[in-house]
């Protein structure tokens, strides 16, 4: 058996290792970018990527995913900068690894399926505005609020908006030029002009926007020292020179915090967020798969599980499945995990051997990577599409996107399932059964399950039946009525005889009858 999955490994090698480059040049922007949004070292971003490529691809059923810190964690993890310093954020990171090696284990595979795409998507939305808005002091070279937490509301009680007007104030034309030339590059590179040119459409665009900026900051020390970026604007990886100096970069949590009942919320706020967006890049990773394989979603739990609690425990920030490096890695001809391993494996020589080269590139390019994933996750055509779904799913999605600007990323996510929830009872309390008149004949059909949340308006509709009438209550279309509904039903029928009613009930045989109603084909 060994021997047979070696040789399916070993077979793809000239497809797998390739990919996993690929994968790499994309990661590796991504990593460093996402930890300075994060208000955590660079390093810590690196170490998550590692980790995800290394431990949980491994671990993982899914032969194409690749996991690594996601963009939609850095608000948690800067709130939990915050709050608990990064000590404390690298311990909660760990307890949401054991919470999601549980969550796996009970067969929680399936949360996604419960939770409303309209209030998913308006989490995502509104993570994507809280990153655009939170770059853009980076992108223009003021980045004195680099460690504060990426809440809509800052803790002196401005927005980001009014934090932005100082940041507008002390801009920095380096860095503004290589972050709006950056975009540029990035929005070049996703059009057809280059997509269809082979050899360009295998080099990320990240990767080439990280070479401008270096390159331009190269340049301009010795030609144009006014348009130079300060060293503080630069990345800042430890000097690392080999394997010893690596591990000694290591970070560990501080246990005394466990006393610290927000860790554990933290903790709880990141296994859930995370174990969401792992499920759902999964997905979308499965569907993207050519030879449309299905990866076991409750391996995939304990796999970013195992994954979170090593990254916490070394210094990493959490985890999960990414369907941006997933996507590039489908698209760059990856057939099994092995691409996923080698790019884990590239980002630890880079950052074991090249840190040097690594802490030249500019942050403003990496605010512009992260500008347009935020916009990609709240894009205009976004909400349209939401909008023209429906008052029901543009509701939530909207109201989701507010409560997480106004309040912080776990709060507004619970404000958006209680207005989905609210929705989906909506229909249901309108859709259970439904009345058809013909003259004096009636025919009250049960649609569905039919809950007491439907006994008001089931009463309502039986009062609206006239004196002398005929009515057919059908139960064919239904798989269970709460006892409440069969209450209801029998008080109708018991006082359906004074006012000249004569009810049948149709296909409700196997339904426990109530006193006088009694079940009839």
């Amino acid at each position: 058996m060994l021997r047979k999955h070696l040789d399916y490994y070993l077979r793809y090698l000239d497809h797998d290792i390739p990919a996993g480059l690929v994968v790499f040049l994309v990661a590796l922007p991504l990593c460093l970018g996402i930890a300075v949004a994060s208000g955590a070292p660079p390093f810590s971003g690196v170490i998550a990527g590692i980790v995800g490529g290394l431990v949980v691809s491994i671990a993982s059923g899914s032969q194409l995913s690749v996991s690594g810190p996601a963009a939609g964690l850095a608000v948690i993890v800067a709130a939990a900068v915050e709050k608990l310093g990064f000590d404390g954020m690298l311990l909660a990171v760990a307890l949401s690894g054991l919470i999601q090696v549980a969550m796996g284990y009970l067969r929680a595979g399936v949360i996604g399926a419960y939770f409303p795409s309209s209030v998913i998507k308006g989490m995502l939305a509104a993570i994507g505005v809280i990153l655009i808005m939170k770059q853009l002091p980076h992108a223009v070279g003021y980045d004195a609020d680099a460690e504060s937490d990426l809440s809509f509301l800052e803790g002196d009680s401005h927005t980001s908006f009014s934090f932005l007007t100082s940041a507008l104030q002390s801009i920095s034309p380096g860095a503004t030029l290589v972050a709006c030339a950056s975009l540029g590059i990035l929005i070049l590179w996703e059009t057809p002009t280059i997509k269809e040119r082979k050899i360009l459409s295998l080099v990320p665009g990240p990767l080439v926007a990280v070479i401008f900026g270096v390159f331009f900051n190269l340049i301009a020390r010795s030609a144009l020292p006014s348009l130079a970026i300060a060293p503080q604007h630069l990345v800042g990886l430890p000097a690392i020179s080999g394997p010893l100096e690596f591990f000694r970069e290591f970070h560990f949590p501080d246990l005394h915090l466990l006393a610290n009942a927000q860790v554990y919320v933290t903790a709880a706020t990141i296994a859930l967020v995370g174990s969401l967006e792992t499920l759902l890049s999964l997905e979308a990773a499965d569907k993207l798969d050519p030879l449309k394989r299905t990866a076991p979603p409750d391996q995939e739990l304990k796999a970013q599980g195992l994954g979170n609690f090593i990254s916490g425990m070394v210094g990493g920030l959490p985890i999960t499945a990414v369907i941006v490096r997933s996507s590039a890695n489908i698209n760059a001809g990856a057939h099994t995990k092995v691409s996923a391993v080698v790019h884990g494996l590239l980002l630890l020589l880079a950052v074991m051997f090249l840190s040097s080269i690594l802490n030249m590139i500019p942050l403003a390019c990496l605010a512009a990577v992260l500008l347009l994933t935020g916009y990609k996750l709240a894009k205009p055509k976004l909400t349209i599409e939401q909008y023209e779904k429906g008052f029901d799913q543009f509701a939530p999605f909207a109201i989701t996107i507010a409560a997480i600007l106004l309040t912080d990323l776990l709060e507004g996510m619970a404000i958006g399932m209680a207005v989905g929830i609210f929705f989906v009872l909506r229909g249901n309390y309108h859709s259970a059964f439904a009345l058809t008149r013909d003259g004096s004949n009636y025919l009250l059909r049960l649609q569905k399950d039919v809950s007491f949340l439907n006994k008001a308006p089931l009463r309502d509709i039986l009062d609206s039946i006239e004196p002398d009438s005929y009515v057919v209550i059908d139960g064919t279309r239904a798989t269970f009525i709460d006892h409440d509904i069969m209450e209801t039903l029998d008080d109708f029928f018991k006082a359906a005889g004074d006012d000249n009613i004569r009810v049948e009930l149709k296909n409700m045989r196997g339904l426990a009858p109530v006193n006088g109603l009694v079940a009839a084909a």
